[in-house]
């Protein structure tokens, strides 16, 4: 069976974020992680390779440094990795079109990738790929079982979870819960560095990039405010954040 793998490299969760001269987001300094969502994605890639028998192959676009988050997945166990090298700004179509077309020149039963990245919160580019590639999507899924070329996938819904059987091949999008991503080993991790890389470039796979959308500003949120007390006897201090809300934060 051939597994694959969109990955993304992120921001980490604990890193502070600041803006350059420009207004763009300065990454100088700023820890790069695999998106936590994509981790999902490689664990689950990883049991059913070694449930089913197969090879797992994970995917990613940026610049050279990108390949730390591919690096990490091989330590985790996958067996091979494309990076398509890139400094361009690509939005979730651009993005999109780069990866389906890598993944159209592969050999897979399954794709996995995080529902969504932590940096944009889009959750566009795994159902792009599943579009131009015209194969079935699965989202957020917190279950999947693969069996005589098809898929039951459970996935979240609003109130409760749904249950979904799909022919293979089909890309499914990785939410909490899915599994518990292992941590490389030592030996993983001197192992990753002798498994196989193919690095391509964006002109090497002659395909436009020009994004569909732009981000023309970005803009840090106000610093939070103190918060207030109500002092009072329980119905006085009711009658007086009711106040409060209505005329001060407007928000009843």
């Amino acid at each position: 069976m051939k597994i694959l793998v969109c990955l993304k490299q992120t921001f980490d969760t604990e890193a502070k974020i600041v803006l350059d001269g420009d207004g763009r987001i300065d990454n100088k300094g700023v820890t790069m992680i695999m998106n936590p969502y994509d981790e999902f994605a490689v664990e689950e890639a990883l049991q059913i390779s070694e449930k089913s028998g197969g090879e797992v192959t994970v995917i990613t676009t940026g610049g050279a440094k990108a390949q730390d988050a591919l690096r990490q997945a091989l330590a985790m166990g996958a067996d091979k990795a494309v990076l398509v090298e890139t400094d361009a700004v690509m939005d979730e179509y651009s993005t999109a079109v780069v990866l389906a077309k890598v993944l159209g020149d592969m050999e897979y039963d399954v794709i996995l990738g995080g529902f969504r990245a932590i940096d944009d919160g889009s959750a566009q580019v795994m159902g792009r790929v599943a579009e131009v590639l015209n194969v079935p999507v699965v989202n957020v899924i917190t279950k999947l079982e693969i069996e005589d070329g098809k898929a039951v996938a459970t996935r979240e819904i609003e109130g409760g979870s749904e249950v979904v059987e799909v022919p293979l091949p089909a890309v499914f999008t990785a939410q909490k819960g899915l599994n518990e991503p292992r941590y490389p080993s030592m030996k993983g991790i001197m192992k990753a560095k002798k498994k196989p890389m193919d690095k391509k470039t964006v002109s090497d796979l002659g395909v436009d990039v020009t994004p569909k959308a732009q981000a023309i500003s970005f803009s840090l949120p106000e610093a939070r405010q103190a918060g207030q007390v109500v002092p009072g006897e329980p119905a006085e201090a009711a009658r007086e954040l009711a106040r409060l809300l209505r005329e001060q934060a407007r928000v009843i």
